[in-house]
């Protein structure tokens, strides 16, 4: 396990709640309940798509959000916190 001193530290624009990871998997999660068919239609259903959603989430996925995130700050940092690409 890595000790904090082997953690980059990166600086983080003040309000930007689009650049946080979590926000893209939310994202990710509400499209995947979204399409299934048939949906859910009570709230025990909800929670086991939920959690059968977020399980089959693709680890990749999850790294990728992770791996940009320094690309994701900096065009944000150069938009002056305007809209980016991302």
């Amino acid at each position: 396990m890595p000790s904090i001193e082997d953690i980059t530290r990166m600086d983080w624009p003040a309000y930007s709640p689009d650049l946080n990871p979590i926000e893209h998997v939310w994202d990710m999660l509400g499209r995947r309940i979204a399409s299934r068919q048939p949906p859910p239609t009570c709230l025990p259903e909800l929670r086991r798509a939920l959690l059968d959603e977020w399980c089959n989430i693709p680890q990749d996925q999850i790294d990728n959000l992770i791996l940009s995130m320094p690309r994701r700050c900096k065009a944000c940092i150069a938009s002056s916190g305007r809209h980016t690409p991302y």
